[in-house]
């Protein structure tokens, strides 16, 4: 095991994709078991439960320091809604949408809780958030970003969804937990 430790500098690669037009074709249903919610106006609290719940692994820490009437601006403003997937009762996972930019929807956040990891909800989550993206009046563009600390896959879920890669940014930072490299199968 070949743990990377807290406090380590690491450089990740921040890839930046768009999608200049809406598929084609439909969105696949969600699977049965599936119940899909908008929230209206979120607490930050449930904002962060969700944020931490998919995104603990992936160093997804930037949401937590940021000041919570800045954070409460974002996840409430008019332009912004957040879905999430219910499964059983509980959330599986969940994406942000962020229409603030004139003509671009910005697929601000999405992913699976790891019990949901694997279980084929993600190309169909993904595909529903991308519809949602587009149904609003005057997109002329959706853009989305990963990097090399996300989930392995998700940039190829992306690509396969329809967006491209228009660049790459390389950055460093601190990791704030210990990051086991084993946890993340191609």
């Amino acid at each position: 095991m070949n743990v990377i430790p807290a406090g380590a500098e690491v450089t990740y690669t921040v890839t930046y994709l768009e999608m200049s037009q809406a598929p084609a074709d439909p969105a696949p249903a969600l699977p049965a078991d599936i119940r899909l919610e908008a929230c209206e106006k979120p607490p930050v609290w449930f904002f962060l439960s969700l944020y931490n719940a998919v995104g603990w692994m992936y160093e997804w820490v930037d949401k937590q320091a940021e000041d919570r009437d800045a954070l409460r601006a974002f996840v409430q403003h008019p332009d912004v809604t957040m879905y999430v997937a219910y499964r059983h009762g509980w959330p599986a996972g969940f994406f942000q949408l962020d229409w603030r930019g004139a003509g671009t929807c910005d697929l601000a956040y999405f992913g699976l809780v790891p019990e949901a990891v694997g279980g084929g909800l993600g190309g169909p989550l993904l595909r529903n958030a991308i519809a949602a993206g587009w149904s609003r009046a005057g997109v002329e563009r959706m853009t989305v970003n990963t990097c090399t600390l996300d989930h392995p896959r998700a940039l190829d879920l992306y690509k396969k969804a329809g967006f491209r890669p228009v660049r790459t940014e390389e950055h460093t930072r601190t990791l704030a937990r210990d990051r086991d490299p084993s946890l993340f199968p191609a």
